[in-house]
């Protein structure tokens, strides 16, 4: 396929060189950003003339609102924008709204996997859009991951995501916060993961991820809390799922509380730049009350 990708940096570069890799045409964008082995354009719309796809990967649902805004108008009918950032549900639902109207389809597909992911080819992408959208884009997942479900129409590969990583702020709290009582319980951390890790208690948090260094396999908590899944972005798709809940009109209190423990976490203390993980050593120094 001919395919634009826009924005290059440390989860699209990767997943562009991939789609490379398995001989697509591919030439991408990024305002700042300029990888090697990527060909880059001069403008988000050049790369969207005549392109089959046009692959975004993005920060947030404004700046989708804006590429959309300069690329839709440029590419060919019946081509697909895959936006693989992870963004508000309107954004989505938005900016496939413009594309259907303009004789395109649109696919919103949110990754799951990480930077590690990105560059193995092994992310999980959650998607929303028609079927006949899904299926066109669908060998192109088969490269950038292991995994693309089809969760349901526009908006609904966000939501999953939203929901997911709703989840996983909250168990990993749990996961921290347990750790931190056991020490102070006097249990080897070593024993608690044997016994939960197999137990109730079982989680990605503790199996997969295990935020006590040198304890299951290896995770940022064994290189210094670096990420890893950065904090900030945790804390980032918290607010989304708390923004959803808002609109919504869902009673979320324990993702409230995941948001609030994560912002005072990443703008109060010295979460910023650490692994979300991080927050084990945390709740290590912390008094109750």
């Amino acid at each position: 396929m001919k395919i634009g990708f826009i924005g290059l940096g440390n989860m699209g570069a990767p997943m562009a060189a991939n789609l490379i890799a398995a001989g697509h045409d591919v030439t991408g964008f990024d305002v700042s950003a300029r990888p090697e082995g990527v060909p880059v354009a001069t403008t988000a719309a050049e790369v969207a003339q005549g392109a089959d796809v046009v692959i975004t990967m993005l920060p947030n649902g404004d700046i989708l609102r804006a590429v959309a805004a300069d690329v839709v108008p440029a590419m060919q009918n019946g081509a697909v924008l895959l936006d693989c950032s992870t963004v508000d549900v309107q954004s989505a639902r938005d900016v496939a709204a413009q594309a259907d109207a303009a004789g395109l389809m649109a696919v919103d597909a949110p990754v799951s996997g990480g930077i590690g992911g990105a560059s193995a080819g092994t992310l999980t992408f959650m998607a929303g859009g028609s079927q006949e959208a899904f299926t066109k884009v669908n060998p192109l997942f088969d490269i950038m991951g292991q995994k693309a479900v089809h969760c349901g129409e526009a908006g609904a590969g966000q939501a999953a995501k939203i929901c997911n990583n709703m989840i996983l702020g909250v168990t990993m709290i749990g996961t921290c916060e347990a750790f931190a009582l056991a020490d102070k319980l006097g249990l080897d951390r070593q024993k608690m993961f044997d016994v939960v890790s197999t137990s109730s208690g079982y989680s990605w948090s503790m199996n997969a991820y295990c935020p006590a260094p040198g304890i299951g396999p290896q995770s940022p908590a064994d290189n210094g809390y670096q990420p890893g899944f950065a904090a900030e972005l945790m804390l980032k798709d918290l607010r989304l799922s708390q923004q959803a809940a808002d609109s919504a009109d869902a009673d979320t209190p324990m993702g409230q509380l995941a948001e609030a423990l994560y912002t005072q976490f990443v703008e109060g203390e010295d979460g910023l730049g650490r692994d979300f993980s991080a927050m084990l050593p945390r709740f290590e120094t912390r008094r109750r009350g």
